[in-house]
């Protein structure tokens, strides 16, 4: 599992509910957050490089790329360099037009997803009868780091993001960054007339459960159980690790010898 920071936990958890006895480790390029601010060859260059590496740590069988960002500029390198099957994730457009009724959807991303043209084909392939109200905004992301590191989010200035999705009445969400779903009940709150809060998730969850399958990897017998330990075996920094991130992590059962801050593939 990899992000530039801490939002790929919130992919994890999905994960983890579909397949409770896979092991899952974590790597976070956090001393290159946030991916949006980068020049395209840094990101790509450093994916390829972390990943491959972590992957001799962490021996996997699927790569998930939890970043929006990562996602659409460094897929094709990563496959082409990796021998196990990586999954990207985007935008959960196609399934909030299927789920809103008046058909105003909002879109909460990070301004470097809000500009990709990649998010103009996802709409017009899959939402083109549906307004999209897109708001990017850079604060976010580091607000949640921040938040997970100990920190109270400010809900004012919260509010004053949300603020064009309440005006324009969307009853559809999409938590268009991995971050986003590490505070979806402070967003439920609010923006308490949204009906449905769609993320990518689920989606990311299913196709690599297929992949596992595919690829013959370790499965339970039958349906797979729900709970059990959450088997998050080790996550790997690139930078300190944030402040308090080992009381977190350690809530999803993560010990603290297992938490390795300032990794670089070469540790």
């Amino acid at each position: 599992m990899f992000d530039s920071g801490v939002g790929g936990l919130s992919i994890t958890t999905c994960i983890h509910d579909m397949i409770p006895t896979a092991g899952l480790g974590y790597l976070a390029d956090n001393a290159c957050f946030p991916y949006g601010d980068q020049p395209e060859p840094v990101v790509v260059g450093r994916c390829v490089q972390l990943i491959t590496a972590a992957l001799e740590v962490f021996p996997a069988d699927v790569v998930v790329v939890a970043c929006n960002t990562a996602s659409t500029v460094t897929l094709p390198a990563l496959r082409a360099a990796l021998r196990v099957p990586v999954v990207g994730v985007v935008p959960a457009i196609k399934p909030a037009a299927a789920v809103s009724g008046n058909r105003r959807i909002g879109l909460l991303a990070t301004p470097a997803t809000i500009r990709r043209p990649y998010l103009d084909q996802l709409i017009a392939e899959f939402a083109a009868d549906c307004t999209v109200v897109r708001v990017g905004h850079g604060a976010l992301v580091q607000w949640i780091e921040a938040w997970v590191a100990g920190q109270p989010l400010p809900l004012d200035d919260l509010a004053r993001v949300l603020a064009p999705l309440a005006r324009a009445e969307v009853d559809t969400v999409v938590l268009g960054c991995t971050h986003y779903p590490l505070i979806r009940e402070t967003l439920q709150s609010a923006l308490p007339g949204v009906a449905h809060w769609v993320d990518s998730g689920a989606a990311i969850a299913r196709r690599t459960v297929h992949l596992l399958q595919a690829t013959a990897a370790d499965w339970p017998s039958g349906e797979p159980a729900m709970g059990g330990a959450y088997p998050l075996e080790v996550a790997l920094f690139t930078g300190s690790a944030p402040p308090q991130i080992e009381h977190y992590l350690a809530s999803i059962g993560l010990p603290s010898e297992r938490l390795v801050p300032h990794w670089h593939g070469n540790n």
